[in-house]
């Protein structure tokens, strides 16, 4: 059952929703992010007497989070909902909403940064192989999900990223991307051989075959001619990623975590996939370069004399 969301006496909520439209307008923050922004708020807010924003203070924030944490919030969501207080208060601040930014002396817990479980380079060939068998045909839709696979696998970009994608942001003689990450920032991705030929047979007869009247120009396509969804996106690759025997249940962002451990275990500079991925960090990125048990038995075998 979902609880509805608190209400807020009206300078709050108003203050909020104005925040909110600089967050998505002036900062260019995703949808996603402005939708977990205001959840956090929305419960911190309610908690405030009737002060309103002169009633947040360090020891209110504090409370809020030790109360979060005392419920078994992980950390990672303490960390979101943390920084999620510091652009509030900061912008606020800013703003003449508050005579003192409470949050600057506001710590976050560091979340534990586990290793991604990704596929092995054999079980992402099996399924983009089955996904080119069941294309066999020219089915539109399997035309598309098999070009939705390789360039999921092949770009490490993120799923919304993908289907964001319009046909004009496609260099076909330079195999290249021009996807829209987080901030609305652009970068360009490449993509080999298997992925163009997906494409080409995508262009020639997948689209036409799911394209309408009045379809937008996305370069992946729903089965009714919308821009595909990304939760059907990702409803196609747990499908095909359950028919491989022995592959971990990943969705598209397990595939984005296989393409940055692939080209790092193929020798690939860590700042190239840094930039393929549109990391900002170079931290963010380093997180692939754990190797396994295998890996560094098979190097110890290999170069250490008393092997």
């Amino acid at each position: 059952m979902v609880r509805p969301a608190p209400e807020l006496a009206p300078d709050l909520a108003a203050a909020l929703e104005a925040f909110l439209r600089h967050l998505a307008v002036e900062r260019g923050r995703s949808p996603n992010t402005v939708r977990a922004y205001r959840s956090d708020l929305t419960a911190l807010l309610a908690r405030l007497p009737g002060a309103g924003l002169t009633a947040l203070d360090l020891a209110a924030l504090r409370g809020w989070l030790a109360e979060a944490h005392t419920a078994g919030v992980e950390r990672a969501t303490l960390a979101r909902r943390t920084a999620a207080v510091r652009t509030f208060t900061a912008w606020a601040h800013r703003t003449g909403l508050i005579a003192v930014d409470p949050a600057t002396r506001l710590e976050a817990p560091r979340p534990r940064r586990a290793l991604p479980v990704v596929v092995t380079a054999q079980q992402a060939s099996d399924l983009l192989a089955a996904a080119c068998a069941g294309a066999a045909q020219n089915d539109p839709v399997a035309l598309r999900d098999l070009l939705l696979l390789e360039l999921l696998y092949a770009t490490g970009a993120r799923v919304a990223e993908v289907c964001g994608l319009d046909v004009a942001d496609v260099d076909r003689g330079r195999r290249t991307l021009r996807v829209r990450g987080k901030g609305d920032r652009e970068r360009m991705v490449v993509y080999g051989v298997p992925a163009e030929r997906a494409l080409t047979r995508w262009l020639d007869v997948g689209r036409p075959g799911l394209e309408r009247v009045g379809s937008p120009p996305a370069l992946l396509l729903g089965a009714r001619g919308g821009r595909l969804d990304p939760r059907v996106a990702r409803s196609v690759v747990h499908r095909a990623v359950s028919a491989v025997p022995g592959a971990p249940d990943i969705g598209p962002h397990g595939l984005r975590h296989a393409a940055a451990t692939h080209l790092l275990d193929g020798g690939a500079d860590l700042r190239y996939v840094q930039e393929l991925l549109g990391h900002s960090t170079l931290a963010t990125t380093q997180i692939y370069t754990h190797v396994t048990a295998d890996r560094l038995r098979a190097a110890h075998d290999q170069a250490h004399p008393r092997a």
